[in-house]
């Protein structure tokens, strides 16, 4: 890295501090002196493959939002969905793989609200596995409480 001021190569780091997901560095040149920051963004390690095929970041926000769409006006705290987004992030970094389909962090969604809270189970499941019909919600309803499917 140069100094912008001068263009040296060498300089020292006078401090550090981590905002966020972004590390800032306060340095100092050697040669002239002057002071310049630098910033570090972590890059992000895991990408989510669409069933389009297209591949983006894994965004945590998005996965919270999701589940907190879902969970809306139901008896579930706040602490409850953020350790959920928690163990499912760290279920897909245990893969140890660079690319994860959606479909697995919807399913994972999925087997954490079935566990949680049946409405906002539904909620979820209607968006993310695109009900057409009352009969499909009916289904499903069916399926997580166990019985079989009405043959309507």
């Amino acid at each position: 890295m140069l100094c912008p001021h001068c263009g040296f190569e060498q300089h020292k780091v006078i401090d550090t501090r981590v905002v966020s997901d972004t590390i800032r560095r306060r340095r100092s040149c050697i040669k002239c002196s002057q002071r310049f920051t630098t910033y570090e963004h972590v890059a992000p390690s895991l990408l989510v493959t669409k069933s389009d095929g297209r591949r983006e970041p894994f965004d945590k926000q998005k996965l919270l939002s999701g589940i907190r769409i879902a969970a809306a006006k139901r008896p579930i705290s706040s602490a409850t969905i953020q350790n959920v987004v928690a163990q499912i992030e760290d279920a897909l970094h245990s893969l140890g793989k660079a690319e994860v389909k959606s479909e697995m962090i919807g399913n994972l969604v999925l087997d954490h609200l079935a566990g949680i809270d049946q409405i906002a189970y539904i909620r979820f499941a209607s968006v993310y596995l695109e009900f057409d019909d009352l009969s499909a919600v009916r289904s499903e309803i069916d399926r997580l409480m166990g019985r079989p499917p009405t043959g309507d």
